[in-house]
């Protein structure tokens, strides 16, 4: 088991250092990429939670802010999705040259603002990346002409009590040209605070990327 605090160079020429944590389980069979929504960080309690099962379900998770703290004060750049996925697809670079993880398959997991991040980086990475979940997000902010160019088989979660985001995500849903689903959990809010939700989030999430991430380093290139 591989448990360490990491920080990735990011921006140009590696001015700014982001920094994130990278867990491991012996024979990992893939390595899961956190994006995070406006206003949340790394140590989000609902994202960790998710992070904690998929490590159970035997997948790595890379949990990462993608602002500095000075940045995230800014609203304005809470909702930068073109700078936000910048900094992912760096997180995701770093990911594809660090020993532990160079030959795992990488998946997206976002959240709010960070699923449309995860979904323009998907479009730009193409097959490089194996798999893409969003929970309660904003995929229709990544521009339909990044969601009908991404290639990585999309979940999308929504909560059935969050009508705006579910119309959003429908209407990204239909754009998407690769494998998708979308998936409404009754009785839950944005937030997936609803005893039961978000339990559900992190077993459809673990079953996706178990689907497509079943063994080390499938996919992944």
């Amino acid at each position: 088991m591989i448990s360490r605090l990491v920080h990735i160079p990011a921006g140009p020429s590696g001015t700014i250092s982001l920094e994130g944590m990278l867990e491991l389980p012996d024979n990992a069979t893939g390595v899961v990429l956190f994006a995070h929504g406006s206003g949340s960080s790394r140590l989000s309690p609902r994202n960790n939670y998710v992070a904690r099962v998929l490590r159970d379900a035997g997948l790595g998770t890379l949990l990462i802010d993608l602002l500095t703290l000075h940045e995230d004060t800014d609203y304005a750049t809470r909702f930068d999705i073109p700078l936000l996925t910048r900094r992912l697809l760096a997180a995701t670079r770093w990911l594809q040259s660090e020993p532990a993880t160079l030959s795992l398959a990488i998946g997206y997991f976002g959240a709010s603002t960070g699923a449309a991040a995860a979904l323009q980086a998907a479009a730009e990475e193409g097959r490089k990346i194996a798999a893409v979940v969003s929970r309660g997000g904003r995929p229709d902010l990544a521009g339909e002409e990044a969601l009908n160019r991404v290639a990585a088989p999309t979940l999308l979660i929504v909560g059935g009590f969050d009508d705006v985001v579910i119309g959003l995500n429908q209407e990204a849903h239909r754009a998407l040209r690769c494998e998708k689903e979308l998936i409404v959990i009754p009785g839950a809010t944005h937030l997936f605070e609803e005893p039961g939700t978000l339990e559900q989030v992190a077993k459809h999430a673990a079953h996706w990327f178990g689907k497509f991430m079943p063994r080390s380093g499938a996919g992944s290139r």
